[in-house]
């Protein structure tokens, strides 16, 4: 495949405001081609080379062992929309301003695949959108379009995709399906243009579904509770935390049902492993074409999700299961030894990478920042931590707004409108975040500077303000009469 000449790629990028990256050396005489994989509430530790107990993993096994594993990979509002409108705009959610799974993406906003287009790129977009209600119509920055509306469906559906704006049937397992659709259009190009293939699949998102090939995998694995789901946990944590244990978001009222958490843990990893099947299936197709040392594929989840953590399940939180997600970037051109990367990385440095290993600078409107250079053992800045922000959701009142700082040592959770306690954990000594040492007096200086340095993020990036969004859709609000009671007020509140 033969690319754009040098000198093509710096007109267009001088064009529509942006510099190639690196100019004091010669540009690439072909732009990388660049495959995005992301799929929905995967954790970060939910992968058989991360150790997990029983999950079958190869493809995405084979992409850490001879790619980068990015082990420190964040999302800055572990939401769907969110979270997917942070990766197409670099941007944090109070700056997009889809700030839950209901709100429109504002006129005029700018995804990084425009640039990319802009610049000679053929683009297409496969799989979940999600961003504004219920439309899957085709959106800027893609010359090809499949998707559909809302969560979609994972059995067929006579009218379950668009298509380039048409309507028509999804007629299979919806991972191989969009897998399909991503294979046909990568097989069917035949022009001198580099390519950006967005693969979105809707798995693993909830109510699980696994293929028909892969129900019952696991049906003799057994789920071991996490430690901290243990109501000997809750003293120490905020009272909303200790509530929401008897909640929608809770293991004692999952989803307001009688869900069987072990069941639900095991279908979870049945449905994971259609997405790894997907993964496969690019590799080999990239493998078949000699692409696959050339072409640059990163693989991430929207957010994480929790499977009884703190008490909870499902995601929004700024704990560690909720935010922290799997990130792997292969491409031995790129990467020609495989290695670990420690540092903080997060949703919003997406853009800014994929744009720079296309051979443009991001636009100041970014907040994110490329993770190329460190990726490739570069000399960069470095990142002392990354804001995490949830806006509370009428929809789902058990969980409040919050603002969290997440740094290499400690992370601090900090709550807004509420009469409760705040939270700061240190995670280099307490990955479970078992111990809220926001009351220990030796841990007052650390805490108040984090406070500082959290306010400071947020002023410079526009976020001093709390988005406000008109009632819509129903209330998940409700207890179960027969479990935990409400939670007392924080020791350190009483006198």
């Amino acid at each position: 495949m033969i690319g754009p000449k040098p000198v093509s790629v710096l007109l267009l990028a001088l064009v529509v405001g942006l510099v190639p990256v690196g100019l004091q050396q010669p540009l690439r005489t072909q732009p990388r081609n660049i495959i995005f994989i992301l799929t929905d509430d995967h954790r970060y530790d939910a992968m058989g080379f991360m150790g997990h107990p029983f999950v079958e993993t190869p493809n995405l096994d084979y992409l850490a062992r001879h790619g980068v594993h990015v082990k420190n990979a964040f999302v800055t509002t572990a939401l769907c929309s969110p979270s997917r409108a942070s990766i197409l705009t670099g941007q944090y959610a109070h700056k997009h301003r889809v700030i839950d799974n209901n709100n429109l993406v504002p006129p005029g906003t700018t995804f990084f695949p425009q640039y990319l287009q802009r610049a000679g790129y053929e683009t297409a977009f496969i799989g979940k959108w999600h961003m504004g209600r219920d439309s899957d119509e085709p959106q800027p920055g893609f010359s090809h379009w499949v998707s559909f509306r809302g969560q979609g469906t994972y059995l067929p559906n006579p009218n379950g995709l668009n298509v380039n704006g048409a309507h028509v049937p999804q007629k299979g397992y919806i991972t191989d399906e969009l897998t399909d659709y991503a294979i046909d259009w990568l097989n069917a190009r035949t022009g001198k243009a580099p390519f950006f293939l967005y693969l979105s699949h809707k798995g693993v998102h909830s109510d699980f579904v696994p293929a028909e090939r892969h129900k019952k995998r696991y049906a003799t694995r057994r789920f071991t509770p996490p430690a901290t789901m243990a109501p000997s946990f809750m003293p120490g944590l905020p009272m909303w935390v200790q509530n929401q244990r008897n909640s929608h978001h809770g293991v004692e009222f999952p989803y307001h049902s009688h869900l069987d958490l072990e069941d639900y843990y095991r279908r979870y990893f049945e449905t994971l492993l259609s997405v790894d099947d997907s993964v496969g299936r690019v590799i080999e197709f990239l493998r078949s074409r000699r692409l696959l040392e050339s072409t640059l594929i990163v693989y991430m989840g929207d957010n994480g999700f929790a499977f009884g953590e703190h008490g909870l399940i499902d995601k929004r939180t700024a704990y560690e299961e909720s935010m922290r997600v799997p990130m792997i970037a292969h491409c031995p051109e790129l990467f020609p030894t495989p290695s670990v990367l420690s540092r903080i990385v997060a949703n919003i440095d997406v853009a800014p990478t994929l744009l720079e290993a296309a051979g443009l600078q991001a636009p100041a409107s970014m907040d994110g920042r490329s993770f190329l250079p460190v990726a490739q053992g570069r000399d960069a800045p470095r990142r002392s931590a990354i804001l995490y922000e949830y806006y509370w959701e009428r929809n789902y009142p058990q969980t409040p707004t919050m603002h969290a700082l997440r740094g290499d040592r400690f992370k601090y959770i900090h709550y807004y409108g509420l009469w409760d306690t705040d939270e700061l954990y240190n995670i280099a000594d307490d990955p479970l975040e078992t111990k809220n040492l926001i009351a220990d007096e030796s841990h007052k200086a650390t805490a108040q500077a984090m406070n500082d340095e959290l306010f400071k993020v947020l002023a410079e990036t526009g976020g001093m303000y709390l988005p406000l969004n008109a009632d819509r859709g129903q209330q998940f609000n409700l207890r179960r009469n027969d479990g935990s009671r409400a939670a007392e007020f924080p020791a350190r509140l009483k006198r």
